[in-house]
């Protein structure tokens, strides 16, 4: 008897028959998996497909880990928000999560995801960029360098001066580069998105050699030259002006100090925004007057430099083709690469274009394909072509980055240097 009540507390069936209690107990177990079945079905999970049995009351568990990686690495709960957007969630999704935005969703997930000393030390480092001495530099040297080299080729003559043209060009190219590599102009490789395509500098050199060089070239082809090479004077058969040269060289500075405070204040509304959308409204007022600061600082640096040269200033042309290139700059420290890519490609073709259309008009039979270049010489001049091209060039990726550069995930912080 003793034997029959141990097996009868381990439940095992007794004394109902082998068969009787293999029925029982199969329609119990069959009856508690339909029930815990149909519970866990009842429960959407973070993905909104059924959840599991384990973790069905908590709506963020899911959520958490499938951004674990992000979560682990993440300095600060913005840095989460930040990702969570840049992967769809918005305010209303967070909604789902018991949330009432994605901020209160990120503060969850960085609070409970586990951190060793070094990342807690990381957490407490400065939310926003800071100013730098190196970079400071960096950004003077390609105007300093173009104004000493603009002097001495003014002072030279023969053979000495183009081999200082020539040399002048190299260090203010390498100086340029130098100030695009870090600081504020510089793009962090860490940020998510797609490299900087290849090719977009070979545009870059075309867009300025045009802003040298291409109204004297275009007005020379009009008017059936040019009869020789540039002189490197205003009155030669090949006339160019280095005034736009010099103020977007000197230009690097101001680019570089305004795209520092863009990302400063950015970070600072980031940091006192509650929602997504508060966020993008109180950031695009910021790029409007980030970007009007830049247009400023060219319009009086060309001012200055059509003084010290005593040449043509160039406004529409030079202020078009700066707004351009800060532009695609901003958007491409921010992790946007794509869109700048193609429009310096687009805006570059439309210059070559223009030339090879009217160079196209002196074959036989084809006076048709200058006319449209014709017609906007004699009623705009020559600067015409470079204003309408990198100006509606510059303007479309003025609305891009009214889309791109007010979201929170092109702030985040990242792990680069």
């Amino acid at each position: 008897m003793a034997e029959v009540g141990a097996l009868a507390d381990a439940g095992v069936p007794v004394g109902g028959g082998e068969k009787g209690g293999r029925s029982a107990g199969t329609r119990a177990g069959r009856d508690g998996d339909s029930t815990r079945a149909t519970a866990a079905s009842s429960r959407p999970d973070a993905l909104g497909a059924p959840m599991a049995r384990h973790g069905a009351a908590d709506p963020v568990k899911a959520l958490l880990h499938r951004h674990r990686e992000l979560c682990e690495r993440a300095v600060d709960p913005l840095e989460i928000a930040a990702g969570l957007e840049a992967h769809g969630v918005t305010d209303r999704t967070a909604a789902r999560f018991r949330h009432r935005d994605v901020f209160s969703l990120a503060e969850e997930m960085y609070a409970r995801v586990p951190r060793d000393a070094d990342a807690s030390r990381r957490a407490a480092a400065p939310a926003g960029p800071r100013m730098r001495a190196d970079w400071i530099v960096r950004t003077l040297l390609p105007g300093t360098l173009c104004a000493a080299a603009l002097a001495g080729v003014h002072l030279t003559h023969g053979r000495a001066r183009l081999a200082l043209a020539a040399a002048g060009v190299l260090a203010v190219a390498l100086a340029q580069r130098a100030a695009l590599s870090r600081g504020p102009l510089g793009r962090d490789d860490a940020r998510p998105g797609p490299p900087p395509a290849r090719g977009t500098g070979a545009w870059v050199c075309w867009l300025l050699a045009y802003s040298v060089l291409g109204d004297g070239l275009l007005q020379a082809v009009a008017s059936g030259g040019p009869d020789g090479p540039p002189t490197g004077t205003a009155d030669g058969p090949w006339p160019f002006t280095v005034v736009p040269l010099l103020a977007l060289t000197l230009a690097c500075a101001p680019a570089a100090w305004s795209a520092h405070l863009f990302a400063a204040r950015s970070r600072r509304k980031l940091t006192a925004s509650r929602g997504l959308e508060e966020f993008a409204a109180s950031v695009r007022p910021l790029l409007l007057g980030t970007f009007t600061l830049f247009l400023a600082a060219l319009t009086a640096l060309l001012a200055l430099s059509s003084a010290a040269l005593d040449a043509p200033a160039a406004y529409p042309q030079t202020l078009a083709l700066g707004a351009l290139f800060f532009l695609a700059r901003l958007l491409t420290v921010h992790g946007f690469t794509h869109a700048p890519a193609v429009i310096l490609t687009a805006a570059a073709t439309v210059e070559a274009t223009a030339l090879a259309t009217l160079l196209a008009g002196r074959l036989p039979h084809g006076e048709a394909l200058a006319v449209p270049v014709r017609t906007l010489l004699e009623t705009w001049g020559p600067g015409s072509i470079p204003t309408l091209a990198c100006g509606a060039a510059a303007l479309s990726l003025l609305l891009h980055a009214g889309r791109s550069l007010t979201r929170a995930s092109a702030h985040g912080r990242t792990d680069g240097p």
